[in-house]
């Protein structure tokens, strides 16, 4: 910790202060003192843990579908289930990244990457969203040929029963992910989770229509099944590739959280007059806030340190993954627009 232009008579004591990220530039008294805390805050243990295994979790059901799925194609020949067959090769694919992409991620702040490495996460998502869109257009590929040129398909009880058992392992899973994947802010697995959850519409679209076949004998029904299946994936697609865009274009947070920041900010910050000019983003589980929090002039350094100290504590309390970085201005640089301090 470093602190410079300290102006005589202010009283900068910052040995109890906590292992918290802040950049503080405090403008007290007529003085200026500038303080820097570059230390990197506490990361839960937990989550990250739980994380990494439903990651490696992800792997082994996928390669489990996979198997059972490719079981079902061999048994009937149908290109429907080819191609839901296709989609289980993407979520092996995609389940390798996240695994990657959570490793890399969970890397603790260099030199290099002061910030830390969360948006790897959004990295692996934006590749499973490509990965989508390239077996959508390969499944388009053999719907037409098939279409053209019509394969022998023999329909039997164990082939799509198989492939029906696949499709609730699947769902459960997906269910498994998206649910604590939000839990621990992993765009990763909630993007997984969603992929997933795509994966089990289409199969259940897929097993529809070739019941229909087996019904009417259409055999036309096969290869116009797995032309909606891949419409569906690619739609599945676009929507991850977006939603990983927007994290890595330095998103705020949603409206409800940016209301509660606020609001901690607000009942916290007893001593200071107001708080302006607040900013946040988010990259994976880790949300950055910074802000301006005007004080009175006659406030010492000391005390506009406990101040922000305890808006910290706060707000972790609240976001444990926060990074804060707050900017403190005598009551002269005040705006009258920002959050009033209570109390």
């Amino acid at each position: 910790m470093a602190h410079k232009h300290l102006r005589p008579g202010l009283h900068a004591d910052f040995r109890e202060c906590p292992a918290l990220c802040r950049t503080a530039c405090l403008s007290l008294g007529g003085g200026m003192a500038y303080v820097r805390a570059d230390v990197t805050a506490p990361t839960p243990g937990l989550p990250m843990t739980r994380t990494f295994r439903l990651a490696l979790g992800s792997l082994v059901v996928a390669l489990a579908v996979l198997a059972l799925k490719l079981v079902a194609w061999w048994l009937t020949g149908s290109l429907a289930l080819l191609s839901d067959a296709l989609e289980s090769l993407v979520n092996v694919a995609t389940a390798v990244a996240v695994i990657v992409a959570l490793r890399i991620a969970a890397m603790p702040a260099d030199a290099e990457h002061p910030y830390g490495h969360h948006k790897a996460e959004f990295f692996s998502a934006v590749i499973e969203g490509v990965l989508i869109v390239i077996a959508a257009l390969f499944i388009l590929r053999e719907a037409w040929a098939a279409w053209t040129v019509p394969p022998e398909v023999v329909l039997t009880p164990a082939g799509l029963g198989i492939n029906g058992a696949a499709s609730l392992i699947n769902a459960a899973w997906a269910f498994i992910l998206i649910r604590f994947g939000r839990a621990d802010r992993s765009p990763a697995l909630v993007a997984d989770g969603k992929h997933l959850m795509t994966d089990v519409v289409s199969s259940v679209a897929v097993l529809a229509g070739l019941i229909m076949v087996l019904l009417t004998g259409w055999a036309w029904l096969d290869p116009a099944m797995a032309v909606l299946v891949a419409v569906n994936i690619l739609w599945s697609g676009w929507t991850v590739i977006r939603q990983s865009v927007s994290g890595l274009m330095d998103e705020s947070v949603s409206e409800e959280e940016l209301t509660r920041v606020r609001e901690i900010i607000s009942q916290a910050g007893e001593g200071a007059n107001e708080a302006h000019d607040l900013r946040t983003r988010h990259a994976g589980r880790a949300t950055f806030i910074d802000f301006h929090l005007v004080v009175p002039g006659e406030m010492t350094v000391h005390e506009a340190h406990a101040v922000c100290d305890r808006i910290e504590a706060a707000l972790h309390d609240e976001l444990p993954e926060a990074q804060i970085t707050i900017h403190v201005e005598p009551e002269h640089k005040a705006k009258h627009s920002g959050i009033v301090v209570l109390g």
